[in-house]
């Protein structure tokens, strides 16, 4: 496939700028509550990610309250990865194409670069399928964050500012937001290279033990393509899922419900691989 050459913009001025400032982090010697902002908000947003734009907008494998639905929007969004309808649309089609010529970030089909970063600085993705994520576009609030989704991350930078200053906005906020960003990526490139296969799903998705532990147990991968549709992606005891823990946790304050589980048949591998249309 051939990749539009890259132009610069707006959006990829400002993920360069991050980057530089998560390098100029370095050169500012840290307090105690800068290094707590850089881990605590790195865990929070990260769940914001695999619990709310992954497991809930992109996969609906639970359920909640409304309210709480925008609380996971918010939370996606401090990550300054876009809206959680622009998460979910690309994230389902890329269900419905994996490592096939339309897939937007496969390892096989574009290499390392474009699976990794290549397709987010790419302008051809700015924008997404509004049908594909037609259950959710139905909630004027997730629309109105979606589309201006720089304001949770703002907030977040100014917080951390507000907070702890310069050095909090580098640590808290910059730093953090460029290791979310590489360990979220990581699933569509390295996951797709490094690890091992357990299911068949006519793809290249991996499991990965590292990953798990980076990203809140997102890196058993290969589970999760060959049953997209359950909020535990750990499917053994010894696979260590964070954001299914957070989920039963949240479950048994009834905050959220319905939590889909992998039957014993999908365990044992005799259940078909069910892509998410």
């Amino acid at each position: 496939m051939t990749h539009p050459a890259f132009k610069p913009s707006v959006g990829s001025t400002l993920f360069f700028a991050i980057h530089a400032a998560a390098v100029a982090a370095f050169f500012v010697k840290p307090d105690l509550t800068c290094i707590l902002l850089c881990a605590g908000l790195f865990v929070v947003r990260k769940f914001g990610i695999t619990g709310g734009y992954h497991r809930y907008f992109s996969h609906r494998s639970f359920k909640t309250s409304r309210w709480f639905q925008f609380v996971l929007a918010f939370l996606g969004g401090m990550s300054a990865q876009k809206g959680a309808l622009w998460w979910a649309a690309h994230h389902r089609h890329h269900h419905q194409h994996s490592d096939q010529e339309d897939d937007v970030h496969s390892v096989k089909q574009q290499g390392f670069y474009w699976a990794h970063i290549g397709w987010i600085l790419s302008p051809d993705y700015y924008a997404y399928d509004e049908k594909k994520v037609k259950d959710l576009t139905k909630f004027p609030e997730l629309v109105f964050i979606d589309r201006y989704h720089f304001i949770p991350p703002a907030v977040t930078g100014l917080a951390c500012y507000l907070i702890a200053g310069l050095p909090g906005f580098l640590w808290g906020f910059c730093l953090s937001t460029v290791i979310l960003y590489h360990t979220t990526f990581a699933i569509n490139s390295f996951c797709h290279l490094l690890g091992s296969t357990r299911y068949e799903t006519g793809e290249s998705s991996k499991n990965s033990f590292i990953l798990a532990i980076l990203t809140l147990g997102e890196g058993w991968h290969n589970n999760h393509h060959y049953y997209p549709h359950c909020a535990r992606q750990g499917f053994f005891w010894w696979e260590i899922d964070p954001t299914y823990y957070v989920l039963r946790l949240l479950k048994l304050v009834g905050i959220v419900h319905e939590i889909r589980e992998p039957s014993q048949k999908v365990i044992d591998g005799k259940e078909a691989t069910a892509a998410l249309g």
